[in-house]
């Protein structure tokens, strides 16, 4: 059965949560293949409920070709036999369960693989009752392609791909091999609504969408504007009278659920007051990443003004949530210049501010990206070094039983940064999340309080956190040299990223690329 559901009037679970998102090739091989499997994460559920998460994050685990990694499904109520079986999965949600894990679990409904049934029969014949699940569109008068949409994964190549047998072209904002469903075929989108009941009757507690804001096109898909390409129109497109419709027919089909199921949309859309509209005012999205704080450089302007924006934009029609990295984009560690203090400091960014926090599984070791030689690339996006294996144990199989499985090690592998060396280290970064998450959990001011930016000198972001009695002072020095905060004694250093001080009166100053929870003295 599920974790004990709060009553109702409580707050949602997914709210206060800490969401850690697994990508299941990567994270743990159970039967030394060199590739991850769902057997593999069952296998260290034990971290995550020491580490003390919430509810965990499954990327695509459905059966593929592998063309983009997962995110080209062919059936999206089956397990790829690549990462085990839908036993191996009942028995994967029935363990996360019985620890009080929640699972949330990917879903990609702007398209499929071109060896989808679905897309087989559509490209069969024009006249195949498949054929409207897809977007086809006949030749320009010159042959090219009905549009200058630009495809990602490609050199500005076109969104559009010519099928030979039928003399149509049809649309794929990612690769050729993925071609975009129409969900303006009634159809279509009963059939997707279909493939969300099929996981949450499996008893999921939550939907990760991808790129969401793709599932509405504009009427007659008008060319982008000149000076938008070649940005490719995944990134561009945004037509909320046509896409939140059909968000709130999803939100209304996970509401029937019980439990507080949820739905996080990935709006790759990198402006906060478009990702705000997808929200709908509690009839859209639950949740969305907003990913301009992703990008922010390590800088105390900077993420004053993503704090700023997320205050002023998402928070009167939504509850925010943070992410540092995920299996798209350069780990923050690496983006940050390698440093661990850094990426030690920048945890108490993504659990310290009001909202649900989303981690990247081996952002708690402070890893860093792969360094993938050319004939290792596998990845048509370029992101393998972010997707590197999760090193377990010591060298020289880091607990994969083998040396060498589908991508390289991160750097840290190899030195002393396994998961079973930093758990016997109480200085490791692993400690440190550990102690944050923990210091969360513990106080309804960071879980759910209030939230106010205070004054804390230069090239420091400081914020107050309050619920009712409970206070809490989060800041973070983004600065090359030691800052009075201007803090008192009358606060207890509950957390620092250096781990020095904890539990005696903090000094006032803060050393370069660190960061401290306080709390008010006894």
């Amino acid at each position: 059965m599920p974790p004990d559901r709060p009553a109702p009037g409580d707050r949602p679970w997914w709210q206060d949560a800490v969401v850690y998102q697994i990508y299941p090739r990567s994270f743990a091989d159970a039967n030394g293949d060199g590739v991850g499997d769902l057997e593999g994460i069952r296998q260290h559920l034990d971290h995550l409920s020491w580490l003390g998460v919430d509810a965990i994050w499954l990327s695509p685990f459905y059966r593929s070709p592998m063309d983009d990694f997962g995110y080209d499904v062919s059936d999206h109520c089956d397990v790829d036999p690549l990462f085990g079986t839908l036993e191996d999965f009942d028995r994967l949600v029935a363990d996360c369960h019985q620890r009080d894990i929640r699972v949330v679990v990917d879903w990609v409904p702007n398209h499929t693989s071109d060896r989808h049934p679905w897309f087989e029969a559509a490209r069969s014949d024009r006249d195949d009752p498949h054929r409207d699940w897809y977007v086809w569109r006949d030749p320009t008068p010159d042959g090219g392609p009905p549009n200058n949409w630009v495809a990602s994964f490609s050199d500005a190549e076109p969104a559009w791909t010519l099928d030979e047998a039928t003399g149509q072209w049809y649309l794929h904002l990612f690769l050729p091999t993925q071609p975009d469903v129409s969900w303006d075929h009634p159809e279509l989108e009963s059939a997707m609504h279909d493939v969300l009941r099929f996981w949450l009757d499996r008893g999921v507690d939550g939907i990760r969408a991808d790129v969401l804001h793709a599932i509405g096109k504009a009427p007659g898909l008008p060319d982008d504007a000149p000076e938008m390409l070649p940005i490719p129109h995944s990134g561009l497109n945004h037509v909320p009278e046509v896409t939140l419709p059909r968000v709130r027919k999803l939100r209304d089909l996970l509401d029937s659920y019980d439990g507080d199921r949820m739905m996080v949309g990935e709006v790759y859309l990198l402006d906060t007051s478009l990702v705000a509209q997808y929200y709908d005012d509690g009839r859209g999205l639950h949740l969305s990443f907003n990913f301009p704080p992703l990008y922010a450089p390590w800088d105390a302007t900077s993420w004053r003004a993503r704090v700023a924006e997320v205050e002023a934009l998402i928070e009167p029609v939504g509850w925010p949530s943070w992410v540092l990295s995920n299996h798209d984009n350069l780990r923050h560690r690496t983006r940050y210049g390698g440093s661990e203090s850094r990426a030690r400091a920048a945890a108490f960014l993504v659990l310290g501010l009001r909202g649900t926090a989303f981690l990247y599984a081996g952002e708690e070791l402070g890893l860093t990206d792969a360094v993938v030689a050319p004939d290792r690339v596998v990845d048509p996006g370029g992101r393998d070094g972010c997707r590197a294996p999760i090193p377990w144990t010591p060298a020289p199989d880091h607990g994969w039983g083998m040396t060498d499985p589908w991508l390289p090690w991160p750097p840290e592998a190899t030195a002393g940064g396994d998961a079973e060396s930093q758990r016997s280290d109480p200085a490791s970064i692993l400690h440190l999340y550990r102690r944050l998450l923990a210091a969360r959990k513990a106080s309804p001011a960071l879980t759910a309080g209030a939230q106010r930016v205070v004054e804390a000198g230069e090239g420091v972001l400081a914020w107050e956190r309050t619920d009712g009695a409970d206070r809490r002072v989060v800041a973070v020095s983004f600065a090359a040299e030691p800052v009075d905060t201007g803090f008192g004694a009358d606060l207890v250093v509950e957390v620092a990223s250096d781990g020095r001080g904890e539990g005696e009166p903090f000094s006032g100053v803060l050393g370069s690329d660190s960061a401290v929870v306080l709390r008010p003295a006894d």
